[in-house]
């Protein structure tokens, strides 16, 4: 099967994103998210979910001495190599497939990815496992109220305003079938409970809580406001125990 982000025209339509075209400053979530990140320099970074590569660019700028970015989709890490940035690794791979070796990274970071993920508890004990006591883990997920809304979009009027934002299944969780830059996308909802106390269940303790609000910069941009009446995106950091 096809990864999504390897479909012509999804891969077109993602390219043509702000996020795509100008990195980091110009995702509404990175002032929050790069907030949570710990201090770099001499860590090794592990990448879920790379993408373009804008994490693995940062962290490499920050003096990580080690940086791997892996991908289920192709043309996402051509995209990242093309960069040519030295000291990181790019790999083909799922996040639900890597092999996690045992207290390998001291930093690992997923930026919009785990909600591709259908169990996201396997996943965060094999994040558990792959870090090394005290290291952290930074994650950016779909915020519940936004995966569990209905066809992830907004409820219009007759002359096509947005009216509310409804909710629906919330306690249904798994696959949700949606539309994104105009091509079906799968993803899975997960509630709360599973996102945030999965990570203390799986032995993490949350340092960080936060839920991305769109930058005073950023309010002049078409549909920005509205993204003050719903959360669309979860940032958590936590500290594996030692």
């Amino acid at each position: 099967m096809i990864n999504q982000y390897d479909d012509e025209k999804f891969f077109l339509e993602y390219s043509k994103m702000p996020r795509s075209k100008g990195g980091l400053t110009s995702a509404g979530e990175w002032s929050q998210l790069g907030a949570l990140i710990p201090t770099l320099k001499s860590k090794r970074v592990l990448d879920l979910g790379c993408g373009y590569g804008w994490h693995c660019r940062y962290a490499a700028e920050q003096g990580a001495v080690r940086v791997l970015g892996i991908d289920a989709s192709q043309k996402m890490l051509a995209k990242a190599r093309s960069f040519n940035c030295d000291g990181i690794d790019y790999r083909l791979c799922g996040i639900e497939q890597y092999e996690y070796p045992e207290n390998k990274w001291d930093c690992v970071i997923s930026n919009l990815a785990l909600h591709y993920v259908a169990d996201l508890l396997s996943v965060y004990s094999k994040i558990r496992r792959t870090l090394v006591p005290g290291g952290t883990f930074v994650m950016n997920i779909e915020h519940p109220v936004f995966t569990s809304g209905v066809g992830q979009d907004w409820i219009y009027g007759a002359d096509g305003k947005k009216l509310y934002w409804a909710i629906d299944d919330y306690f249904f969780e798994g696959e949700r079938m949606t539309n994104f830059l105009g091509c079906p996308v799968k993803k899975y909802h997960h509630t709360l409970s599973t996102v945030v106390g999965g990570l203390i269940s799986c032995g993490f303790e949350i340092t960080a809580l936060d839920e991305v609000r769109p930058p005073r910069q950023m309010m002049d941009i078409d549909g920005m406001a509205d993204e003050l009446r719903r959360p669309m995106m979860l940032l958590l950091r936590a500290v594996c125990k030692k």
